[in-house]
């Protein structure tokens, strides 16, 4: 079954963006070093746009990222759990992720979001990756 039709509503979809939202908020803080300086620094610069700029960018990006990650999902569901499949292939849940999200950015164009994510979009896949088990948590509690 299609994550959408399972996840098919504004409140629902708005429950998972806070989620999502949180769990980004922890990866974000989490990160050290001279990445973790500009992942900080370029998501302070997103949050600045207003208080709920990531969550609602998170909501608009829902519906893709989840109908991308169907696929996944089924052949979880056929493995027999679709979270720990996620989990289990998460460098090519990642690669679905960040696909989704490349698609969107280049069709909403660019401004300061856009080119906040192109200049780091090199260098974020382990930071999606490590974000992986939680997410597809996430959307395993919103997919019950």
């Amino acid at each position: 079954m299609q994550l959408t039709n399972k996840i098919n509503s504004k409140a629902a979809y708005a429950s998972m963006a806070a989620d999502c939202t949180q769990l980004i908020d922890e990866q974000v803080a989490a990160k050290s070093g001279l990445s973790g300086v500009a992942l900080k620094t370029a998501y302070k610069v997103i949050n600045s746009l207003g208080n709920d700029y990531v969550k609602g960018a998170v909501q608009r990006l829902l519906p893709e990222a989840l109908s991308a990650l169907s696929p996944m999902w089924a052949e979880g569901l056929e493995q027999g759990n679709p979270v720990d499949y996620l989990i289990d292939q998460r460098d090519r849940t990642a690669d679905t992720l960040l696909n989704a999200t490349d698609a969107r950015i280049e069709k909403n164009g660019g401004g300061i979001v856009g080119a906040s994510y192109n200049k780091l979009r090199k260098s974020i896949k382990q930071d999606v990756v490590d974000a992986v088990p939680g997410l597809a948590r996430i959307i395993g509690k919103h997919a019950a």
